[in-house]
């Protein structure tokens, strides 16, 4: 990856598959179905030409979530940089009662400048068995003090990560700081983000950062923000004295779902469709 070169100094992206995750405690009041976590899946390449007992060897880069039944999703766009140059991403489901499977991923659209990409799943997951949701899209900008949720999956072994392995889910809740200009492309015009007053693990890259009281999407994680002033106003806030995450605002998301014509939902709970296996 050429993540170093396309982001500032302040930024350091989230992505990795060999580092701890933060495990962070769960609200009660939130997500009670598990419909949220349903939205959101694992990025991985696939290693293996077939399977063996445990499924498939892969590589895991960061989070996606489903914006709608047609099988798009939302992730950032510097996740995608390794597959540049070839190479097919996929994404981690559930089934019930049966192993999770690997779903091929195309790029639809990518936005560096933002660093927004939409990616699609073939097929269809809401079409067949597995157990899927969407989330639906804030209408109205994060607001400093706004209570959210960060919420990812990662793989149970880092170092063999296999896909019949059931992921492992952390949510990280906290609060919204400031907004923030920085360049997210080295030729780009400064974009926006959002600072969170807890830490971003690597490998959350591309998780949905969910408004508490609403449960829609208000940003993307991008990854920790290094600036002194940021990490003075978190603890003048009385936060995590950890490195401040940087999100992506979801605006910039939206402007590329209407670009491609993608229709998204705005403020309704998380639609979830989960059907039992086909009888043999």
């Amino acid at each position: 990856m050429k993540a170093a070169s396309k982001f500032a100094l302040v930024l350091i992206a989230a992505v990795s598959c060999a580092a701890a995750f933060l495990a962070a405690a769960i609200p009660n009041d939130l997500d009670v179905d598990g419909s949220l976590s349903a939205a959101v899946c694992p990025i991985v390449y696939r290693l293996d030409q077939s399977p063996g007992a445990r499924g498939f060897h892969y590589t895991f880069y960061g989070n996606a979530f489903f914006v709608n039944d047609e099988g798009y999703l939302l992730t950032v766009a510097h996740v995608l940089e390794t597959f540049r140059d070839g190479g097919q991403p996929s994404i981690q489901l559930t089934l019930p009662n049966r192993p999770p499977q690997l779903v091929p991923l195309s790029v639809v659209a990518a936005d560096a400048a933002h660093d927004v990409a939409i990616l699609r799943a073939t097929p269809n997951p809401f079409s067949d068995h597995f157990h899927v949701a969407f989330l639906p899209l804030a209408s109205e900008p994060a607001v400093p003090g706004q209570s959210v949720l960060a919420l990812s999956l990662h793989p149970a072994r880092l170092q063999n990560a296999q896909s019949f392995q059931i992921p492992v889910e952390d949510r990280s809740p906290g609060q919204v700081l400031s907004y923030e200009t920085t360049k997210l492309e080295k030729s780009a015009a400064p974009a926006e983000v959002f600072l969170l007053s807890h830490p971003v693990t690597r490998g959350q890259s591309g998780s949905p950062v969910l408004g508490k009281d609403s449960h829609a999407v208000v940003g993307l994680i991008e990854g920790r923000w290094l600036r002194l002033s940021a990490i003075s106003l978190a603890r003048g806030n009385g936060q995590s004295t950890d490195t401040p995450g940087a999100a992506i605002p979801i605006h910039y998301a939206i402007s590329l779902l209407e670009e491609k014509g993608i229709h998204w939902h705005a403020g309704a709970p998380a639609a979830v469709k989960s059907e039992p296996p086909r009888k043999p």
